[in-house]
């Protein structure tokens, strides 16, 4: 049996006012052609489908045209939970049309798919709390997934567990998934765990959650999940909400983070995004490989000094989402600004760096006129607070303000 594993679309997600949403569209149409290609058995995508609960209506769009494709009208299904970004009702209310095309969604742990069949031979062999059993097309070998989307620590124990339990979230998902495992999955299925958690190896250094990631462990504390939770008769584990692709650990099964189709924040900048194909019989450790995507921009950060270096470093990496750093001796002018954005189309930030910000500061502070108009004071202000002019926006809205000040 042949999965692909992926994570983390975020579709929808900007960054700072630049649209992604043809990236997005690029790099799902190479996971797809991928899946065609692989001729893989089903798909995992586990969870932040979207970048926020209320998603624009053509991420949405996006959305639902990949998944059909992946589905392969049914003969491939495509088994999709929620993330920490996502809403849980709305992961699941297209749920019955979904279905026939052969796409499973789980919105909570304690989600249970509705049983159906479908022409291509794609078919729901038993479903309960956090399982699902599969028989897939043309396939004798059933596949079984436990299943345990984002909730909160709280909620976890409430759909895991007994209520207000005071037993550590570690050791209610151990239970939960060691029940599940002991009750549902021998060595004649194929038997994965898809989760959408902060997994670590214990003892093992915690890995970085992305810039901008709403942080997925519990309120007051660092409770990472262990990899030595996760029940042996699971043969793989793919989980989402790091956007880096890497192995958590090895034993008792492979326990992979696939990591985001693209670089969402400065973070990931010069990282590399791949898709995971996963080959595995039954009773025997799966094969493991990473498929790179290619389709997605750059995330470049860059220092430089000066002016000169930094339109010719720009002029030579048009095709990326860049956060300049810039070394000058002097306060950025708004005149070079604008050359600089004149060079590149996707300047995220600039960063200035004054190399003696102390001795301008110094300097400007003695020379300050009080008679000049409020305007030029608040621009010279302006400047030794922040290192550069106001924008004329803002100057406009301090001459609104002071036009209702004096009225």
């Amino acid at each position: 049996m042949k999965l692909l594993h992926t994570s983390d679309w975020h579709l929808g997600k900007r960054l700072d006012d630049f649209s992604r949403l043809e990236e997005q569209q690029a790099v799902l149409q190479e996971i797809c052609e991928i899946a065609e290609r692989e001729q893989v058995d089903a798909v995992l995508v586990a969870g932040d489908l979207f970048d926020t609960f209320n998603p624009p209506t053509e991420a949405i769009d996006l959305f639902y045209k990949a998944l059909k494709r992946l589905s392969d009208n049914g003969s491939r299904p495509v088994i999709a939970i929620a993330g920490n970004h996502d809403s849980p009702d709305r992961i699941e209310s297209p749920d019955p049309l979904a279905r026939e095309c052969g796409i499973i969604f789980a919105g909570y742990p304690n989600s249970v798919v509705t049983s159906f069949q479908l022409e291509s031979g794609l078919k729901v062999l038993r479903s309960e709390q956090g399982f699902l059993e599969l028989r897939l097309p043309g396939s004798t070998v059933p596949l079984r997934i436990l299943l345990t989307p984002y909730a909160n620590e709280h909620r976890l124990k409430t759909y895991l567990g007994p209520e207000n339990s005071e037993a550590e979230l570690r050791a209610v998902l151990q239970d939960s998934w060691q029940s599940l495992a002991e009750r549902c999955c021998d060595d004649q299925g194929v038997n994965v765990l898809l989760s959408h958690l902060f997994v670590v190896k214990k003892g093992a250094e915690l890995p970085e959650e992305p810039e901008d990631e709403k942080p997925i462990l519990h309120v007051g504390g660092t409770q990472a999940i262990f990899s030595e939770s996760i029940p042996k008769p699971v043969q793989y584990t793919a989980l989402g909400h790091l956007h880096r692709m890497h192995q958590v650990d090895a034993s008792p099964s492979p326990a992979y983070y696939s990591g985001s189709p693209l670089a969402y924040s400065f973070s990931e900048a010069n990282q590399k995004k791949y898709v995971l194909m996963v080959d595995v019989e039954p009773g025997n450790e799966p094969a493991v490989r990473p498929v790179e995507l290619l389709r997605g921009k750059r995330l470049l950060r860059q220092r430089v000094e000066g002016i000169e270096k930094a339109l010719e470093w720009l002029t030579e990496n048009q095709d990326a989402l860049v956060e300049l750093t810039l070394v000058t001796d002097t306060f950025l002018t708004a005149k070079e600004r604008r050359q600089l954005s004149a060079v590149h189309p996707a300047i995220v930030a600039i960063i200035p760096e004054v190399t003696n910000a102390d001795m301008l500061v110094s300097v400007h502070q003695k020379q300050i006129n009080l008679n000049q108009s409020m305007e030029e004071l608040f621009r010279d202000y302006f400047k030794h607070e922040k290192g550069q002019e106001p924008n004329d926006d803002l100057m406009n809205l301090f001459t609104e303000i002071l036009a209702e000040d004096e009225q």
